[in-house]
């Protein structure tokens, strides 16, 4: 694992840290888990589309827009 220098403001540094710990964590941790999240967007936008895309195939409304009623309507 290789270690970084982050700069950021004291007491939000302090703030992050006793929310850390109050959820029996540390600031590492959280910055790990925000790192792979952050670094993984992309990829979860695109598998997203990617199944957008595939419904779409199969689903379509005939060019028709429904009412706001309609779209909420439960059956």
């Amino acid at each position: 694992m290789k270690n970084i220098t982050l700069s950021a403001d004291e007491r939000l540094i302090e703030a992050a840290r006793s929310r850390a710990r109050a959820e029996h964590t540390t600031l590492n941790d959280q910055f790990r888990r925000w790192l792979a999240d952050y670094a993984q967007r992309t990829q979860q936008a695109e598998r997203a589309m990617a199944v957008i895309c595939d419904i779409q195939r199969y689903a379509s409304s005939g060019g028709r827009k429904f009412t706001r009623d309609e779209m909420n309507e439960r059956q």
